[in-house]
């Protein structure tokens, strides 16, 4: 090693199995596409409150799900449908809520474009999220979303 110590790996060396793969395979993030833009996320306590206080609400094992549509259908242009996380301590310690709120950002990019224009969609996650699989996640937010939809009359 640079030290010549022996006991450390030397400079730019892998920490670990996982990222010697990803230095292997020439592993680079996509920079340009954020998994939740953030054009499309609620971020100021007052949203994330109108959306769990006045929108409507279903619970699954894993996730609970609110969602608030505009009364007035806004310009699909002006306003695109925005998502927030509330994953509690009670979901875990750090890791497991960085982790459970990852896999819930990733799921939901893609889930957006089936919401209607302006509406405001908080997924809070339960203690039982911290030990689901990304499938399994995936699965109660489809019919989190598709049960709540119906529940606010299908406008979309």
């Amino acid at each position: 090693t640079a030290s010549g110590c022996g006991c450390a790996p030397g400079p730019g060396a892998p920490s670990s199995p996982v990222a010697a793969a990803r230095a292997a395979s020439g592993y680079r993030p996509d920079a340009a596409a954020p998994v939740l833009p953030a054009g499309s996320r609620l971020t100021r306590r007052d949203e994330f409150t109108s959306a769990v206080r006045r929108g409507r609400r279903v619970g699954r094992p894993r996730l609970v799900v609110h969602l608030l549509v505009p009364v007035a259908a806004p310009d699909p242009a002006d306003a695109p449908p925005r998502a927030g996380l509330v994953v509690s301590r009670a979901v875990g310690g750090s890791v497991v809520r960085h982790r459970v709120a990852r896999r819930l950002r990733h799921l939901l990019r893609p889930r957006l474009a089936t919401l209607p224009a302006g509406s405001r969609l908080v997924v809070r996650a339960l203690p039982a999220a911290a030990d689901a699989s990304s499938s399994v996640l995936g699965d109660d937010l489809d019919s989190g979303l598709r049960a709540v939809l119906r529940r606010t009359g299908g406008r979309s």
